[in-house]
């Protein structure tokens, strides 16, 4: 008889054992415990690949992930070289349980949807690299190229996510014409885009560009999400802006600019900016005075740091999300659009990062119809100042990159499910 009772509680207890491993949770945490931030976004991306919902727990060590366990998705973390740990669902419950709490800044949002994803870039090689393709490549997460073509035969719709390359919207090749006219990448620039202007009907390039970026307006207008950093911010709300105004001199489209562009801009059809002057001297590598002074930065190398805001993670769970991260303040980095000045953004316009010292905006959110913008000031978060001709930043290095992650937070933010804004 006591054989079948110790038998029994045996049974039972390898019962217990069984549903404790089947009912268990995998956490990926990313604070500073993490081993790879930036993979650790791929895998959050692969899993929902699966059709696995994840769930981002913001401000709950470094905005951590939560999903129900899998042999798979454990085995995939360890090849990947991400840090995970394995829960009982009373323990992943009592987490989720703490994060609830009114009083507590934290919150659950539920990731449904591998977003897809568009690069808008050249395909034309230049001398210079894009942060975005650079990080989305190193995490491991699926991106497709398009560009003037595609973008004006209205291939945006197909996507949920648009990141822009660095770029110039204004038809003024960058404003490279100064320092780099005789270059041979410049040269064949500047042939590419002619030749692709006229092979989609448009006089110049600068009207080609304007007319992608309203396809790109449109495409955020519906509910797409965009992302730009670089130049590519200013130089989209200043060709909006120009729409039916000839801002380009001489060296870019053969005639000269309208003398009277400054006052017939039109900020109406902008996203973030207004109030601006655009620069006007082709011999000057800026577009307008959006961005900052760069001598200021270069001046203050050393002290070059800017600072998350901390918003309410249940009442502005958006930018919340774009601003997840193991350190609040990070090093700053410069870029032909190293950061915004307050006086041109739009009183709509959210700041999620800023360098006080400079009274200048880093790193800014908004909505525009039923979609979004996120706009990033500088080149590459891992490259102080960026040079044309310099080799790409090896990720491998730098696993646990902090302004990296500001990119992979605006990737995998249109996976959360839609809620009603609360704001």
């Amino acid at each position: 008889m006591l054989k079948k009772a110790k038998f029994g509680i045996l049974i039972l207890l390898n019962l217990l054992s069984i549903n404790f491993i089947t009912a268990s949770s995998l956490l990926i945490p990313m604070d500073k415990t993490q081993t790879n931030h930036l993979k650790a976004y791929g895998i959050a991306f692969w899993i929902l690949q699966q059709n696995q919902e994840v769930s981002w727990l913001l401000n709950y060590r470094g905005g951590s992930f939560l999903c129900p366990y899998n042999e798979t998705f454990a085995n995939e973390c360890a090849i990947r070289d991400v840090a995970y740990q394995v829960l009982p669902d009373v323990q992943a419950a009592a987490i989720l349980q703490k994060i609830a709490q009114p009083d507590i800044n934290m919150n659950e949002v539920k990731l449904t949807k591998a977003p897809k994803i568009a690069v808008y870039s050249p395909k034309n090689k230049l001398p210079w690299d894009d942060a975005v393709t650079l990080v989305l490549t190193y995490a491991e997460i699926h991106y497709d190229v398009v560009y003037d073509e595609e973008v004006v035969n209205g291939v945006l719709p197909m996507y949920d996510w648009l990141h822009l390359h660095h770029e110039d919207f204004t038809g003024q090749y960058g404003k490279f014409w100064a320092n780099y006219r005789n270059a041979d990448w410049y040269k064949e620039d500047v042939r590419q885009q002619e030749a692709m202007a006229k092979k989609l009907g448009f006089a110049k390039v600068s009207l080609l560009k304007l007319a992608v970026a309203k396809k790109i307006r449109e495409f955020v207008s519906g509910g797409g999400y965009m992302f730009a950093m670089c130049s590519a911010p200013d130089s989209f709300d200043v060709a909006l802006a120009a729409d039916g105004v000839d801002i380009c001199d001489t060296p870019f489209d053969g005639d000269p600019m309208d003398r009277d562009a400054q006052n017939k801009l039109n900020f109406d059809n902008t996203f973030a900016f207004h109030n601006f002057k655009i620069s006007t001297n082709p011999y000057e590598y800026e577009i307008s005075n959006i961005d900052v002074n760069p001598s200021m930065h270069m001046q203050n190398r050393n002290n070059d740091f800017f600072t998350l805001f901390e918003f309410s993670a249940k009442w502005d769970p958006v930018p919340t999300m774009l601003c997840q991260n193991h350190y609040q303040v990070l090093r700053g980095f410069m870029g032909q659009t190293t950061a915004f000045r307050k006086e041109t953004l739009k009183p709509n316009v959210i700041v999620l990062g800023e360098t006080k010292a400079f009274d200048e905006a880093r790193y800014i959110h908004g909505t525009f119809g039923q979609g979004t913008f996120t706009f990033l000031g500088g080149h590459d978060p891992e490259d102080y100042q960026h040079f044309v001709g310099d080799n790409p930043t090896d990720l491998n290095l730098f696993p646990n990159s902090e302004g990296y992650r500001l990119i992979l937070n605006n990737v995998l933010f249109p996976a959360a499910k839609k809620e009603k804004r609360k704001t």
